[in-house]
């Protein structure tokens, strides 16, 4: 059985979360609250999976760190 390509995106969203959360030394909840506080997978990670994936997981890390600091930033 293969898995849908929701599942797939979520795996995707899942493992983002994780390496964020990694690279910050903070625990996985802690990024997903604060991603979701800005919309940040509804709005970028879920819709631009297609280009997202297709990132080295060091430039993808980096790039999603960044774009939720400047999120947060603006949602102040």
């Amino acid at each position: 059985m293969e898995p849908s390509r929701d599942e797939i995106v979520m795996a995707f969203v899942a493992s983002c979360i994780e390496s964020v959360a990694d690279r910050l030394g903070v625990g996985y909840r802690e990024i997903f609250e604060r991603m979701e506080k800005v919309r940040l997978i509804d709005e970028y990670i879920y819709p631009c999976y297609e280009v997202l994936h297709s990132e080295s997981r060091e430039n993808l890390t980096k790039s999603l760190i960044e774009t939720l600091h400047r999120w947060e930033l603006q949602n102040v």
